[in-house]
């Protein structure tokens, strides 16, 4: 399957899944909370879960979109770091030379990033990521949304589930 295909599955599935967690919260007791929030931010997890796991191989989208974030995430930390370490007198020319000295950090993310990544449908293509992907999810839900524990537990699930469902639709569902 391709970009279109694994995101468009992602969007229509969305209703099974609140299903399934509405089927595991009364069955099994499973203590979700599907606040309004929640359910938005599941869905844009479940979703954008529904291909991550290309991220792996360098023609998806996915994987060109994320090289790009990281190189200006590395080149602005590498700029952060560096501009107390230098002084060339007048302030644009001290800012001139951190950025090129964050330049130089992007530059190494940008060609390093794929060549980091493991091969296309090895470990990433695994429900080992996916319950990562979930766990941070859950982090993120909580700690840095200051969601409930039962709204963020959701959106793991949700984060979780979509990651899987794309490894589903590539018929390789493996642990590890």
């Amino acid at each position: 399957m391709n970009y279109e295909e694994h995101v468009v599955a992602g969007i229509v599935s969305y209703p099974l899944l609140i299903f399934l967690a509405g089927l595991l919260k009364h069955f099994l007791q499973v203590p979700f909370r599907m606040s309004t929030a929640a359910m938005m931010l599941g869905y844009a997890l479940y979703v954008f879960g529904s291909d991550l796991p290309d991220i792996d191989h360098p023609d998806a989208l996915i994987h060109r979109g994320a090289k790009a974030v990281v190189a200006v995430l590395i080149g602005s930390a590498v700029y952060t770091h560096t501009i107390s370490s230098i002084d060339f007198g007048e302030p644009w020319k001290t800012l001139t030379a951190a950025w090129g000295v964050g330049t130089a950090g992007a530059l190494a993310a940008w060609y390093g990033f794929s060549e980091l990544m493991p091969r296309h449908r090895g470990i990433i293509h695994s429900l080992a990521f996916a319950l990562v992907y979930g766990l941070l999810s859950l982090l993120f839900a909580d700690y840095g949304l200051k969601m409930s524990w039962e709204e963020a537990l959701f959106v793991g699930f949700a984060a979780f589930s979509g990651y899987t469902l794309h490894l589903l639709l590539d018929r390789s569902v493996k642990l590890v």
